[in-house]
């Protein structure tokens, strides 16, 4: 099963989905440029309860290793924001995990990590969105996952729009269902744009919290 075959999927199909996107091995075997560096290990965590559901970039080494998504500095500063623990972070019943990439896509020259593969969403994302109708709100961290889910949603990002202008639509994108939270990557790499845009802690992040505990709460 891939997205091109299952544009229909539904909720009661999820199971066979992720059973299908657990075996994928296409960054490897067919893959879009260069194949993956290493084994492939897709990291996605959803089920058909959750109704927050975080879609972040690509799993970093660490989390290639252990299999659970932002299980690592950056997954320390997101639980943070959005005011959650471990346990509660990792209750795939209440919150869902699916990143633009399923698999850690490698390093850089520079030793920095690679922008997310380009299979996954080719091959898998319309269906695995399709199958979870009752996510309410999604966490889009990051340039990518913000640029696919709007656009999804037909409120694609503008040419050449920043991170920062795209985060900064917050309230906008509030109206939207599923509605979107677009997130900097929670990353230690970026202290220095927390610093230079102190509205998002100061405005968006109280109602990140506030719009997470509605949804855990409720």
């Amino acid at each position: 099963m891939s997205a091109s075959r299952a544009g229909g999927v539904s909720a009661a199909e999820l199971p066979a989905l992720l059973a299908a996107i657990g075996a994928c091995r296409i960054c490897a075997e067919r893959p879009v440029g260069p194949p993956l560096p290493h084994a492939p290990r897709p990291v996605v965590r959803v089920s058909p309860m959750a109704r927050l559901l975080i879609a972040g970039q690509a799993p970093g080494m660490r989390v290639h290793r252990s299999g659970l998504p932002f299980d690592d500095p950056s997954g320390d500063r997101l639980r943070s924001w959005m005011g959650v623990d471990r346990a509660t972070f990792y209750d795939v019943s209440r919150i869902g995990v699916a990143a633009m990439s399923f698999c850690f896509p490698g390093y850089d020259a520079h030793g920095g990590d690679l922008p997310p593969r380009r299979e996954c969403a080719r091959e898998w994302h319309d269906a695995l969105f399709a199958a979870l109708p009752q996510v309410e709100t999604i966490l889009a961290v990051g340039k990518y996952a913000q640029a696919y889910h709007l656009r999804r949603l037909g409120r694609p990002v503008p040419a050449g729009a920043s991170v920062a202008a795209t985060v900064g639509r917050w309230r906008e994108l509030f109206d939207l269902e599923p509605r979107i939270v677009p997130l900097p990557h929670p990353s230690w790499r970026n202290s220095g744009w927390l610093k230079r845009h102190p509205w998002f802690e100061a405005e968006a992040l109280p109602a990140l919290r506030a719009e997470v505990a509605r949804l855990l709460l409720t």
